[in-house]
C-alpha cells in the first residue's frame, strides 16, 4: 500500500461522520484541509493528540484549516469520543477503510514486541487545490498543533 506523499492529489473520498452524516473531500474544496488519522478513539494518545488540536482548534481555524479526525471505529465510538471530549471538528468513522486506505495508512505496526496491522498515527495537510502540502508521520500527540501550524 502506497501512502499519500506531498504533490499527490488526494482522490475523492466519502465516510460517514458520528452523526452518520456524508462527509467528502468535495465538501472542502477551496478550503485547507487537515486530516488526522488515529487508532482508536478514546485510547491515551488518540485522546491527547484530538484534545490538543480542540485546544487549538481556533488558531487552526485563524490560519484557515478546516479538521478530520479518521479511525476505523464505529459511528457511536465515534460520537462518544466526540461529545465526551467537546470536539469542534467531524470524526469519520470508515469501519469499512475506505479513507484510510485512500491516504495508505494501514499496514505492519509494532507495539511491546508484537505485529499487527493498523492504523499508522499520521496527518495530511491538504491544499485548496486537493493536493498534499505537507505529511506528518512523526506526530507528537500533546503537540500536534504546533507541528501543524510550525509550516
Amino acid at each position: 500500500m502506497k501512502t499519500l506523499q506531498k504533490g499527490d492529489v488526494v482522490p475523492n473520498f466519502k465516510a460517514t461522520d458520528q452523526d452518520g452524516n456524508t462527509i467528502s473531500l468535495n465538501d472542502y474544496k477551496g478550503k485547507k484541509l487537515v486530516v488526522f488519522f488515529y487508532p482508536k478513539a478514546s485510547t491515551p494518545g488518540c485522546t491527547a493528540e484530538a484534545c490538543d488540536l480542540r485546544d487549538h482548534y481556533q488558531e487552526l481555524q485563524n490560519k484557515g484549516y478546516e479538521l478530520l479526525g479518521v479511525s476505523a471505529d464505529s459511528e457511536k465510538r465515534q460520537k462518544n469520543f466526540k461529545e465526551k471530549y467537546d470536539f469542534p471538528f467531524p470524526l469519520l468513522a470508515d469501519e469499512e477503510k475506505s479513507v484510510i486506505d485512500t491516504f495508505g495508512v494501514w499496514g505492519p505496526k509494532k507495539f511491546m514486541g508484537k505485529e499487527y496491522d493498523g492504523i499508522h498515527r499520521m496527518t495530511f495537510i491538504i491544499n485548496e487545490k486537493g493536493k498534499v502540502d505537507r505529511v506528518i508521520d512523526k506526530v507528537k500527540t500533546k503537540e500536534h498543533a504546533a507541528q501543524i501550524l510550525e509550516s
